[in-house]
Formats: C-alpha cells, structure tokens, sequence
C-alpha cells in the first residue's frame, strides 16, 4: 500500500506540474491574436474613444436643432452711484441713485434650418426697486412670440444638415477601418514571431542533425571514409548551427515582446504561434469589392463631403456678395405695476417689427473675386475626387488581383517545402551510408531552410492581404457578409 501512495503522489506531482508548466506558455493561432488585439489593444481603445467623441459630437449637432428651453436673467442687478442728469436749461447735474433692477426671462426657442430663422416663445418678468424714494414697480411680458429671420443670405443651417450626417458616417466608418488595420498589424507582429520561432526550431533541429552527422563523420574519420576537410566542413557546420540558435533565441525574444506589448499582455510568459493554416480558397469578384467599398469606407463619404463643401463655399461666397437683410420681428402683451399679478391683469399689445440691410455699392472687384475663388476651388474639389476615385478603386482591385495570386503562392511554396524536408532527410541517410558528399548534404540543408522560410513568408503575404482587403472594402469575403454595423441616423 506505501508503494502504491507513493506512485499516486508522484503521478499528482507531475500532473501538477506538466499543468504549471503548460500555464507558462502562452499558445495563439493567427485568429486568436487578431481577436485580442481588437479587444484589447491599446490601439483597440484609442479606437473606441475616437467613435465615441464621434457619436457624441453628432449627437450635439441633432441637440442644436430641437426646441431649446432656457431661463436667464439678472439676480440681483443693485446700483448705487452718482449719475449724470441733464437740466431744462442744459446744465448737468450728478443724481445720487440707489436701486435695484432685477430681471428673468424664461424663452423657448426652436431652430429652423430650411430657413436659417429661429421662432421662440417667451415669458419676462423685471422688477425694480428704487431705494431712495422707497418704492418698488413690475414690468413683464407675460407672453412673447417672436421670429429672427435671415433674408438672402447664406443659411449655415441648411448645409449643416447635409454635411454633419456624412461627418458622423465618416468617422463611424473610420473606426471599422481602424479595427481593420489594428488586425493588419497583429499579423505583422504575429508573422515577425512565428518567423522567428520557425528559424529558432530550425536552428535547434540543424544543431541537432550536425551534431549526429558530425558523430558519425568522426567514425568514418577513423576508418578513413572521410576526408579531414570534410570532417571539418561539419565541424564548422555544428559551430554555425549554434551561432544561428542563440541568434534566433535572441530575436524570438524581442519580437515576443513587440507582440505582447502590442496585444497588451503583462504576463511574463512564453507565447507559442501555431503555424496558420490556409481553407478553401474564396473568389473575390472585382465589382463587388468596389461596389462594397463604395457603401462602406470613410474616404467615399469623404469624397460626397468634400463636393458638398466646395457647393457650401460657392453658395456662402455668392449670398454674402449681394444685399443681405435680417428680419426681426416680435409680437406678445406687456404690463407693469407695483406687484407682480399686476403684469398679468390687462396685457397690452406689445409689437416690434425690423428690417435690417445691407447692400454693397462699391468695393472695387473683391465680390467678384470671392466668388471667382470658390468656384475655382470648387472644380479643383472635383478633379481631386474624380482623380480619388480612380486611386480608390485601382488600390481595391490591385489587392484583389494580389491576393489570389498570393492564394497559388502559398500552394506552390507549400509543395516546396514538404519535397525539400523529405530530400533533405534522404540526404541524411546517403551521408549516413557514405553515398553523399558534405557539399551536397549542405546544399539539402540550405534548400530545405530557405524552403521553409518561403513557405512562411509566403502565408505572411497572403493573411496581410486577406486582412488589408477587409480595411480597403470593409466586407467579409470569406463569410460573404459586411463588417461595418450600420445605423440609421
């Protein structure tokens, strides 16, 4: 019975630590990092902040267009100074006052963008108390309506309202594109590591294989199969097989750092890439990917901006050339009396009515100038986007055109890889059996490293393809669906 408890706590001992030591390393697939970095990266958050002050701002602009309700006034509003007063006769004369002349005013005002005029109600009540005669009289408006009104001129409303949407749009997609390029970049970092780890594992395995053939080369030196040169041929080859180990050891350390910092990973441990792998090759049809582009990336709400703008600028620098005119305009019931009901106990008629121009005459061509100037400004707006557009759907089509070119690239390098590992293991075996010189068994060697090597840098090129096609069209090719979650607005 002690012999069998001791084997069950051995056993727990190791279970125990086979679990520690797999706690310590960190395994990710290609997928996995990507996830991570989106969720929580620095450059993830910065991105949420950024679609938040977006969301916020637009939010503010639909606030400025709803009736807005608010109380001002003046509490208290006491004087006590010397004032100049003119005499019947001319002379001046310095009055002591000491007063108090307090006021609120309650309004409620609603924007009008169609017009660029405001309406508003309003409610005031003033009261002043004269300290030096001892008396106290109310004035008020119990009720007020009443219009500012802009006439022709240039109406900032009116453009605010289209262009403020495709700001917000701009930006919501902005954050979509900026999730995009986070994952672009995770795979940048993923790759430096995984390449890293492949040229260590490599390394290890070369120091391995030298060190085996280099104990066989010592016993064909022995029996005179080998020459001494070659014999020291791997000798060297085991020495650089080191020199490549602790080199590659160096660089997976550094490029494990750049990824975790990157991903945001405090913990001290090992990180482990898996080697990703590629499915079924999707179609990507040229069309789509434009059309897709077209609905979903900032830079096309950017190019409807931008025209609207240099349209904006236009229509702004014609209205503010020509006769500019303001209406104003006020009706409602005012009253005063010694206590505050008596504002409201028999209103009269209170009207104001305004008309306010102003009409250049003269100034010597600078009217025409400014207009001249938006309108040049605005068919510079339009060749820049046409020639925009041109860029934005050659780029989306040369990544199209890329990525299955880089799909047959990685089935070619993958062949090349497998016939040269097995080439290489044959090599081994004819070296073994004295079949094979130490310069050809090099060459396997280096053809089955650089075979390697290609394989991996050829997935790298094709999942940063994959990845920059999504930030260039913002849709799941692979999934036939759109990435962006659109809102209505």
């Amino acid at each position: 019975m002690s012999a069998l408890r001791i084997l069950i706590l051995i056993v727990n001992i190791l279970l125990w630590l086979s679990g520690w030591l797999t706690a310590q390393t960190l395994r990710l697939s290609l997928e996995e990092t990507v996830a991570l970095s989106k969720n929580q990266s620095l450059a993830s958050r910065q991105a949420e902040t950024l679609k938040k002050t977006n969301y916020w701002q637009y939010r503010s602009f639909l606030a400025d267009y709803k009736p807005q309700l608010s109380l001002n006034g003046t509490l208290p509003g006491f004087t006590r100074s010397y004032v100049e007063v003119t005499q019947p006769d001319g002379s001046i004369a310095f009055q002591s006052v000491s007063n108090n002349n307090s006021q609120v005013n309650l309004a409620l005002t609603q924007s009008i963008a169609l017009t660029g005029g405001t309406v508003y109600l309003q409610k005031q009540l003033q009261r002043f108390d004269n300290f030096v005669q001892h008396n106290t009289v109310y004035n008020g408006i119990p009720f007020a309506v009443g219009i500012q009104q802009p006439l022709f001129r240039y109406n900032p409303m009116k453009w605010e309202r289209r262009i403020s949407p495709l700001l917000y749009q701009e930006g919501d997609r902005r954050y979509y594109q900026d999730m995009e390029a986070i994952a672009l970049n995770a795979t940048d970092f993923y790759f430096e590591l995984l390449i890293a780890q492949v040229n260590w594992k490599m390394a290890e395995a070369n120091l391995a294989g030298n060190e085996k053939l280099w104990q066989v080369a010592e016993e064909k030196l022995l029996l005179g199969k080998i020459s001494e040169n070659d014999f020291l041929q791997l000798q060297m080859a085991v020495l650089s097989s080191k020199k490549a180990l602790a080199a590659s050891s160096q660089t997976v350390e550094s490029a494990t750092l750049r990824l975790k910092m990157f991903l945001g990973i405090r913990e001290d441990e090992a990180v482990e890439l898996d080697i990703p792998v590629i499915g079924n090759p999707y179609e990507v049809d040229k069309q789509l990917a434009v059309e897709q582009a077209y609905l979903n990336r900032s830079e096309a709400m950017a190019f409807q901006r931008q025209l609207l703008e240099s349209d904006r600028d236009v229509n702004k620098a014609k209205k503010e050339n020509g006769l500019n005119a303001a209406l104003n305009a006020t009706f409602g019931l005012s009253s005063q009396g010694r206590y505050p009901g008596d504002v409201y106990r028999n209103p009269q008629d209170r009207e104001f009515v305004e008309i306010q121009f102003a009409l250049p005459i003269m100034t010597w061509g600078r009217n025409k100038a400014r207009t001249a100037e938006a309108l040049a400004n605005q068919e510079f707006v339009q060749q820049s986007v046409a020639q925009g557009k041109l860029n934005f759907e050659q780029e989306i089509v040369t990544q199209v055109i890329l990525l299955k070119m880089l799909q047959q690239q990685v089935k070619l390098t993958q062949s090349a890889d497998e016939l040269a590992g097995r080439r290489y293991q044959i090599a081994q075996d004819r070296f073994v059996l004295n079949n094979l010189s130490v310069t050809d068994l090099n060459i396997a060697l280096q053809e089955k490293d650089t075979a390697k090597r290609d394989f991996i840098l050829a997935l790298r090129d094709y999942w940063k393809a994959h990845y920059n096609l999504r930030k260039l069209t913002l849709y799941d090719f692979e999934n036939q669906k759109e990435i962006v979650e659109k809102e209505r607005i």
